[in-house]
């Protein structure tokens, strides 16, 4: 036997051994520090709103039930909307317009419900408003001029102004604003970072020039986020919010300010919480079912195929973490549909290994040198194994293409394992399979070779 099928096996015992590493449960994730380097990132499968639960928000167009609502403005808001929602880190979330007034929004394992709601709807009107050396405090309630304008204080009657008589004049608003982030300070603290649009940098450095030691009051929705004083002048557009912000504060402020105002102003029709009771019943009941499949499976291969059988499940379970290894790692999202997924692609990794061993059992029995005839099974097979997992691979970059353009994020997942499962088990029966295929048959074939039965011909 030629060396490079030991050190082909060699590599595929250190895949085996690094795959198993990662699908261990008690594996304490990625932690590398080496000098300037420092990974630190847990490595843990991701499960979707059916099988851990989470926040199901249906928004409603806020607007007069007779008023007409055009299909772009509500499409942009839904972008908006799924901006925000990714921009909260949420894994695999489902934004989906349901008829022409109505947002559905999934949002799967969320831990802050009320702040995501709020992350979702905000309209997020920035103002800048000059206040000249009044310091106005956080969370006050202001009039401001540009809400004058557009009648918003009309939406907050009977609430307590800040200085009722006095409008504050708006310099600036959210639409100056070309992007926003978190940062921390030199004290640790969390700040919003601002870009200003290049139209409005150069007011802004104007302005700031001509009012160094003046208030400019940061408001958001008519609430004073912070009052600084302007130090000196902003040249570049790079201003900074200071406040007493906590991490989620200041990422939640500014995912409302990076993305703007929603062109449909929505509010909440209903909040319900998806409880992980039917994901994990529905969970249990597929590692059930696929303990017991594939347990079947291999029972199957290992009596009618014998010592090829026993190898073939070999591989099949190196296929099977692999697979839960480039789950974790990716990371894949897991859903039902995802499970399926993998089930499906399970069946044609066993396909795969039976049209090799039939074809190596028919040269057997043609009376081939046992050598030879396992060559010539793998080679036979290779076509028909090839254009089978061709035609999965085009349908998964179909599904794919389908749930990305049409909101299908189910049929996505199903795809994505699809596809993961095809490539992993065209290797394994190519690769795995054939190499432990040649090395058994390596050392036991003289055995083999008067015994034609364990080769189930």
């Amino acid at each position: 036997m030629r060396a490079g099928t030991w050190r082909l096996l060699a590599a595929i015992a250190i895949v085996f051994a690094v795959a198993a590493w990662i699908v261990w449960p008690g594996n304490p994730g990625l932690n590398v520090d080496l000098g300037p380097l420092s990974i630190h990132r847990p490595i843990e499968l991701r499960q979707g709103l059916d099988l851990q639960g989470g926040l199901r928000v249906l928004l409603g167009a806020d607007v007069p039930e007779g008023e007409a609502l055009s299909r772009d403005s509500m499409a942009a808001a839904r972008v908006i909307v799924e901006n925000r929602v990714n921009a909260l880190g949420v894994v695999e979330p489902v934004v989906q317009l349901q008829g022409d007034r109505y947002l559905v929004v999934e949002l799967p394992g969320i831990r802050d419900p009320d702040r995501a709601v709020e992350a979702l709807k905000g309209t997020g009107l920035l103002e800048f408003v000059e206040t000249g050396s009044t310091i106005l405090p956080q969370g006050a309630l202001v009039r401001t001029s540009y809400r004058e304008e557009l009648g918003r204080d009309e939406l907050d009657e009977g609430q307590d102004y800040y200085m009722p008589d006095t409008v504050f004049p708006t310099v600036f608003t959210g639409k100056d604003i070309s992007s926003a982030g978190v940062d921390t300070n030199q004290v640790g603290g969390f700040e919003v970072t601002l870009t200003m649009t290049s139209e409005a940098t150069s007011r802004f450095a104007d302005y700031t020039r001509q009012n160094v030691g003046r208030v400019l009051a940061i408001v958001l929705d008519g609430r004073v986020l912070s009052s600084p004083r302007i130090e000196s002048a902003i040249p570049d557009g790079q201003a900074r919010i200071s406040g007493d912000f906590t991490l989620e504060e200041a990422r939640s402020l500014a995912i409302q300010l990076r993305y703007g105002a929603l062109p449909v102003p929505l509010r909440v029709e209903e909040t319900r919480a998806v409880g992980p009771s039917l994901g994990q019943d529905s969970v249990q009941k597929s590692i059930r079912a696929g303990i017991v499949g594939l347990s079947v499976v291999l029972l199957f291969m290992i009596v009618y195929y014998r010592v090829p059988g026993v190898l073939a499940s070999l591989a099949l379970i190196t296929y099977a973490m692999i697979n839960l290894a480039l789950y974790k790692t990716i990371p894949v999202t897991i859903t039902l549909p995802g499970v399926t997924g993998f089930l499906l692609s399970t069946g044609m990794a066993v396909d795969a290994n039976i049209l090799i061993f039939e074809r190596m059992k028919e040269e057997v029995r043609w009376g081939r040198p046992l050598g030879s005839a396992v060559e010539a099974g793998f080679s036979r097979a290779w076509t028909s194994i090839r254009d089978s997992n061709l035609s999965a691979l085009i349908t998964c970059v179909v599904l794919f293409w389908f749930g990305s353009n049409f909101g299908a994020t189910q049929v996505k997942g199903f795809a994505i394992t699809l596809f993961l499962g095809v490539l992993i088990s065209m290797f394994t029966a190519i690769t795995v399979t054939h190499t432990l295929v040649r090395v058994a048959f390596h050392l036991g074939g003289d055995w083999l070779r008067e015994r034609h039965w364990a080769l189930g011909a």
